[in-house]
C-alpha cells in the first residue's frame, strides 16, 4: 500500500507552485494536525535516520517538498497505528520507491506484550562507550530543550560527569518521551524510578559480595548475575502490573 497523499491547504499550494518548498516550521504546523505530538526535534531525527532529505538552502535552511512531507507522514503513522520501528519504515518506504507493494503490516494483536518489550530492551545491550551530546540526544529522543529540562529536574534523565549521555540514557529519555504521548508527566514516573531504585538495590545485595571477591573470573560474573537479575526483575514488575490490571473490572 503506498503512503497516503496528505491533504491540507500549505501542501497543495506548493504542489500547484512546483518549485516553491515548506521550511520545518511548516511542515510541522501540518502535520500536528494529524500528529499532535510531532515536534521539530523528530522530523530532525527522522532526517538523521535517513528516513527523509529535505533541500538545504545556501545558508543551510531545510526545505520540504510534497513528497518528503508524504514520507514523514507515512512514517508517523506506521509509528503511531502499527509500532513499526524504523527499520522496517525504511524497507516500506525503499519497497514503495521501487514500485514494489510494501510488505504486510503487523495486525494489531501482534504488538509485543510487556513481557515481551521487557525482554527485547534488555537484550539490546548498549554499544560501549557511546556519548552524545545534548543536542544528540534531543535530536535521536525527538524531544525539545525544555523537555530534557523537566526531565532531569525530576532526576529521571541525566548527563554523566563529562556532561555526556551515554546509550541506555538515550533509551530512558525516549521512552519517558513516548510515555508522554500518554499524558504521563515526568511528575508522574518519580514513582517508577523509586522502583528502580529499590530493584537495584535488591540487586546489589546479591552482587556487592562478588565485586569484592579476590578472584578476578568471579568479580567479572558479578556484572553478568547483574544483568540476568535486572532482567528477572523487569519480567516480575511487568508480569504483576498485567496480572493487576487484567484482575480489574471491566
Amino acid at each position: 500500500m503506498a503512503p497516503r497523499r496528505p491533504s491540507g491547504p500549505q501542501l497543495r499550494a506548493a504542489e500547484r507552485r512546483g518549485a516553491e518548498l515548506l521550511s520545518i516550521g511548516a511542515v510541522l504546523a501540518f502535520l500536528r494536525e494529524d500528529f499532535p505530538e510531532v515536534t521539530i526535534s523528530k522530523i530532525r531525527f527522522l532526517e538523521a535516520e535517513g528516513l527523509v532529505e529535505p533541500q538545504r538552502t545556501p545558508s543551510g535552511y531545510r526545505k520540504f517538498g510534497p513528497a518528503d512531507v508524504e514520507r514523514l507522514a507515512y512514517v508517523l503513522r506506521m509509528q503511531r497505528d502499527h509500532y513499526l520501528p524504523l527499520r522496517v519504515i525504511r524497507e516500506h518506504l525503499d519497497a514503495i520507491e521501487r514500485g514494489e507493494a510494501p510488505p504486510a503490516l503487523p495486525v494489531a494483536e501482534s504488538r509485543p506484550g510487556p513481557l515481551e518489550e521487557a525482554d527485547r530492551e534488555l537484550d539490546t545491550v548498549p554499544p560501549a562507550g557511546v556519548r552524545l551530546g545534548r543536542a544528540e540526544l534531543l535530536a535521536a529522543a525527538g524531544a525539545e530543550e525544555r523537555d530534557l529540562a523537566e526531565w532531569e529536574s525530576y532526576g529521571l534523565v541525566l548527563p554523566g560527569p563529562d556532561g555526556g549521555y551515554d546509550a541506555e540514557t538515550l533509551q530512558i529519555a525516549r521512552l519517558v518521551a513516548e510515555l508522554g504521548r500518554f499524558g504521563l508527566e515526568p511528575r508522574h514516573l518519580r514513582q517508577v524510578k523509586a522502583a528502580a531504585e529499590r530493584e537495584i538495590a535488591l540487586v546489589d545485595q546479591v552482587v556487592a559480595p562478588l565485586r569484592r571477591h579476590r578472584n578476578p573470573q568471579t568479580r567479572a560474573h558479578a556484572e553478568t548475575t547483574a544483568r540476568e537479575l535486572a532482567t528477572l526483575a523487569v519480567r516480575l514488575h511487568a508480569t504483576m502490573v498485567q496480572a493487576g490490571l487484567r484482575a480489574r473490572p471491566q
